[in-house]
């Protein structure tokens, strides 16, 4: 049975460069190769959780424009069922403008436009999406109030609540009172708790202070070093895996969609997390976002593979 997972959040469409360094303030600098494509944190997970072989709905509000008609093909073309898509005239669909360097670093400037329209008034108008759901994936590209309300939804549904809190902003008591999963990197968990997350130790940390804020099983991604989890058999610390790297844009996307796919399909914390760790790898070698989401086939090879 596939899990049936919504995921309410943001479609940005992605205005990539690929530069040899990062300019410094005030500098131009040639880049190439340069390319447009569907993105967004929202979008990003719903295409990863779908490809993973999860039931997936999309609750995301979309400008009435030539972007907006392009995301929304995006989504029926990944199978994503689209019932909590809203149009707005208002404002245009969000955009993200990203510069990748030649170690796969990045830069990227979000204009929300439509995403930061998504409001509680419109999840009560797509309810149903949210409480028929095994597993509710959230990100911080939409409104905080929308954010909240919606954790609140499904918590009180009874419905898993995954929080992917980024970007990284200071979270409510409330809410994390709601999250079931939170998923911040290092910097995001530093923010959040104020305490120093440099590595496992500090993750350690962060875990248990995010424990202690009511949210129930803390996963720290670390990139290259993997994640630590808190779960009730204590700290895990599931390695990453080593791959070539092209583009970081998108590993926590990945990672998001695949946790959430290996949750709802009643895998246990450290099998869940280490299939994560390895759709964000295979990611990390394609570049791109939504369209370098990795399929299962590709995933389920790579966790039997020894790393070199």
């Amino acid at each position: 049975m596939k899990p049936k997972i919504a995921v309410v959040g943001s479609f940005n469409t992605d205005l990539t460069v690929f530069t040899p360094r990062m300019p410094a303030p005030g500098e131009t600098i040639l880049g190439g190769p340069y390319y447009t494509g569907p993105g967004g944190k929202g979008a990003n997970q719903a295409v990863a959780a779908a490809r993973l072989g999860a039931q997936v709905s999309m609750v995301v509000k979309l400008g009435q424009d030539y972007y907006g008609d392009q995301a929304l093909e995006n989504l029926v073309q990944e199978g994503i069922d689209t019932r909590g898509v809203i149009r707005t005239a208002d404002t245009h669909t969000g955009v993200a403008f990203i510069v990748v360097d030649q170690q796969g670093e990045n830069m990227i400037v979000v204009a929300s436009g439509a995403n930061a329209q998504l409001t509680p008034a419109d999840i009560d108008g797509v309810r149903d999406v949210i409480t028929g759901a095994d597993i509710v994936l959230l990100q911080l590209e939409i409104p905080m109030e929308t954010v909240a309300y919606t954790a609140a939804l499904a918590h009180a549904a009874g419905v898993t609540v995954l929080l992917n809190p980024a970007p990284a902003q200071p979270l409510s008591a409330d809410l994390l009172a709601h999250v079931d999963y939170l998923t911040p990197n290092e910097s995001e968990a530093q923010l959040i708790s104020g305490l120093p997350v440099a590595d496992v130790v500090g993750a350690e940390a962060a875990a248990r202070w995010l424990t202690a804020q009511g949210v129930r099983t803390p996963v720290i991604t670390l990139g290259a070093k993997g994640a630590l989890a808190s779960g009730a058999g204590g700290f895990m610390h599931v390695p990453g895996r080593k791959v070539e790297v092209v583009d970081t844009t998108g590993a926590g996307d990945a990672f998001n969609g695949a946790l959430a796919v290996a949750l709802g399909e009643g895998k246990d914390l450290a099998a869940a997390v280490a299939f994560a760790n390895t759709a964000a790898a295979l990611q990390v070698t394609q570049r791109g976002t939504a369209p370098a989401m990795p399929r299962r086939e590709a995933v389920e090879s790579f966790l039997t593979q020894k790393d070199g």
